[in-house]
């Protein structure tokens, strides 16, 4: 009998270490820097969608659309930030982050983003010195692009095909169908491939566009992003 209590006893403190060392994972929101004209989030399945707002709370599943001449500027989680232009529509996959399981510790782990862009433009800037560690992913029917050091893009979609420009750094967008394609600063690449390598942005006035909007919204977020860290110093995103 005095066995069996202690190995009760034994597996509770495992199952409670296990807790710790896993940490604890629960969905967050997404923080709206700046919003311009009519740009809209909401339950696309309920075809229920309110104007956004700087307090707007973004989570999981939600789908954001932006008429023509519209933006919004926001950060998925720290780190991750996005500028999406008029005419474009994403879907909220995942929002999340992980604390750590020992509450004495206090610290976030992990946070990760899963955006899938339907249609239209958005650009991604993402600063890894906001935290320790954050996973980014983003989709389109042709494409995912996921980063894993500091970079800014462009990705650009119809629905039949979709353009990746770098403006900083590098991103890698691998294809359900084709191998990987790394492209770096002031290139670009299409999907479907029309050249198995990237191409320079100099050579196509849509790529141009995409690298200079990049590198001025790369500014603006990063002014945005310590702005609002200055205005609300006690909150954890």
């Amino acid at each position: 009998m005095r066995c069996c209590s202690i190995a009760s006893v034994l597996a509770v403190c495992c199952l409670f270490g296990n807790g710790c060392s896993e940490g604890v994972s629960r969905a967050t929101v997404a923080t709206v820097f700046f919003v311009k004209g009519n740009v809209a989030f909401g339950s696309a399945e309920r075809n229920r969608f309110q104007p956004v707002t700087l307090q707007s709370r973004i989570h999981d599943g939600n789908t954001v659309h932006s008429l023509n001449g519209a933006s919004i500027n926001l950060a998925f989680v720290p780190g991750a930030f996005a500028r999406i232009f008029g005419d474009s529509e994403i879907k909220v996959e995942e929002l999340r982050m992980t604390k750590d399981g020992n509450q004495t510790a206090g610290g976030m782990r992990d946070r990760s983003a899963r955006i899938r862009l339907i249609r239209g433009k958005i650009i991604v800037l993402l600063n890894r010195s906001y935290t320790s560690k954050s996973q980014f992913a983003i989709t389109t029917r042709q494409v995912t692009v996921n980063p894993d050091s500091d970079c800014l893009f462009c990705l650009w979609t119809d629905g039949a095909t979709t353009r990746v420009t770098c403006a900083r750094g590098e991103v890698t967008a691998p294809a359900d169908t084709q191998a990987p394609a790394a492209i770096t600063a002031g290139y670009f690449q299409h999907w479907p491939r029309p050249s198995k390598e990237p191409l320079a942005a100099a050579r196509d006035a849509a790529a141009q566009a995409d690298v200079m909007e990049s590198l001025e919204a790369g500014e603006e977020l990063l002014d945005q992003a310590a702005g609002w860290e200055n205005r609300r110093p006690q909150q954890v995103l």
